[in-house]
């Protein structure tokens, strides 16, 4: 046994030593043995693997193949079993069984199906001859030159979008308060007020007069209100954001119902204009909107 081959065999019995069993936690003297170790290993075998990474061509990618050769000792060291071979003729074969793969994936015509038909790998950055005989690379051949204009085209409707369904919802909100306000405003008032009775002079004080709670919401009218709520937003969507399909005015197409939707897209309007006005969310609308008037 040579010197390296003892040296080998020695460093790999301290990573194993070591490395303790699964489920338990590593010390940090443990930590320290198994990474000097390891890199007394890779120190030792480097004159193999930089013959190996030339043998298979992989120059090129030198740092890639060096990264290999790393996990192939690493697997080596695990699966090792001294009583069957030497390490130093076990981890030959774990580092040319990585650095074949690694060939595979970075030069895929040295695959046998790729020899069959002749493949050759090319690069993308390999200069070739344009139709005006200047050199032109194949990268830029088979760029998009329109992909930059769909890209901000596709995001400028996707902010468009977000925008308008954030207004629409921040207008409903809007409305559906102010329409619970009036309910409570009805109901409050609705309610029978105390009546107060006179008392003699000489009475004793009436104890004070307890006055009724909250009055309850009437289910009825808050139905009306949601479904109010959702005519006016299919109003919005299909009238004045034109998102969704127009409202169906069902068999009632007359000029009464024309109008009737008509004016609610109008107060929608002005509504979300006050809305985008106050909402620091909407301030680039609201920008926009006093520089169109400014205009006009």
């Amino acid at each position: 046994m040579s010197k390296i081959t003892a040296a080998l065999e020695a460093s790999v019995a301290t990573v194993r030593d070591n490395t303790p069993p699964e489920g338990t936690a590593q010390t940090r003297r443990q930590r320290a043995c198994v990474d000097h170790a390891f890199a007394r290993i890779l120190k030792l075998i480097a004159p193999r693997i930089r013959h190996f990474i030339r043998q298979y061509g992989l120059a090129c990618h030198w740092d890639d193949a060096e990264q290999c050769c790393a996990i192939a000792v690493h697997r080596a060291i695990q699966s090792y079993e001294p009583e069957k071979a030497q390490f130093t003729t076990f981890v030959n074969w774990q580092i040319r069984g990585e650095l074949q793969s690694l060939r595979f994936r970075v030069m895929t015509d040295q695959r046998p199906s790729a020899r069959k038909v002749e493949a050759t790998t090319v690069s993308l950055d390999a200069i070739t001859g344009g139709e005006d005989g200047e050199g032109l690379s194949i990268l830029s051949a088979i760029a998009d030159e329109d992909a930059l204009g769909r890209t901000e085209a596709g995001a400028s409707d996707y902010l468009a979008k977000a925008a308008m369904n954030a207004l629409t919802e921040s207008y409903v909100e809007h409305l559906r308060n102010s329409g619970l306000e009036r309910i409570r405003r009805r109901a409050h008032n609705a309610q029978p007020k105390p009546v107060k009775a006179k008392r003699p002079d000489n009475a004793a004080a009436a104890p004070p007069v307890r006055r009724p709670g909250r009055a309850p919401l009437d289910p009825a009218e808050l139905t009306e209100l949601e479904q109010r709520l959702e005519h006016n937003r299919q109003v919005v969507e299909g009238r004045l954001f034109e998102t969704a399909p127009p409202l169906d005015l069902g068999e009632d197409e007359t000029g009464l119902a024309r109008e009737r939707v008509r004016q609610v897209a109008k107060r929608a309007a002005k509504t979300m204009s006050d809305l985008a006005v106050m909402d620091p969310r909407f301030s680039l609308m609201a920008e926009y909107r006093q520089a169109m008037l400014a205009a006009h």
